[in-house]
């Protein structure tokens, strides 16, 4: 009887034990072609309005949702705010590859960026250094883990995770967090998916 209780429990906890469904991309959809969508500063449609997407904008990174999932938070300029998700349709998934094929990171103290374009190369431009490619891999889903992948970067590595990050400088919200060890040196900061 306990086995069977605890079969039902997993199979159960299947639909639980997924990633997030954020960050992901979207296109702007039902807003009338002379309308904008307000960007606000709170999952409320009375909140202060920060800015605004065009009618027929693309590629927009949804970076966290409400609970309930009727809100988004989208970046625009150096802040966040956030959208009515019933006016975004998500992009479908890449066939082969976790995520989108190409990712934008940076981070901070040092200043750093890394344009990861997966299955190719990735580029590293430090700030106070000569920018360098390397080969790189795809993304690969950790084991026993649902919110953490691996890429390697010739013979670097980078583990993403799925999470709020913040780079500390801007207002701006990010749903994917880096770690990249490159040549024996830790660097950490922020990721964005990148549309085609």
């Amino acid at each position: 009887m306990i086995r069977l209780l605890i079969l039902a429990f997993l199979l159960g906890a299947g639909s639980v034990l997924r990633a997030d469904p954020v960050p992901a991309l979207y296109d702007v959809t039902g807003v009338a072609f002379n309308d904008v969508l307000n960007m606000r500063a709170e999952p409320s449609g009375s909140s202060e309005k920060l800015g605004e997407l065009a009618h027929d904008a693309t590629g927009v990174e949804v970076v966290d949702l409400t609970l309930d999932g009727t809100w988004g938070r989208v970046n625009a300029g150096e802040g966040s705010g956030w959208v009515a998700m019933r006016y975004l349709a998500r992009r479908p998934d890449h066939p082969t590859l976790w995520m989108t094929p190409r990712l934008a990171c940076f981070g901070t103290e040092p200043f750093w960026s890394l344009t990861i374009d997966q299955g190719d190369s990735a580029r590293f431009e430090p700030l106070a250094d000569q920018p360098r490619t390397v080969p790189a891999g795809t993304l690969q889903p950790g084991v026993g883990v649902i919110n953490r992948f691996m890429i390697a970067l010739g013979d670097n590595l980078a583990v993403i995770r799925q999470e709020q990050c913040h780079d500390g400088m801007s207002d701006r919200a990010f749903g994917l967090d880096i770690s990249l060890v490159l040549d024996g040196t830790l660097y950490s900061g922020c990721c964005s998916l990148v549309a085609d």
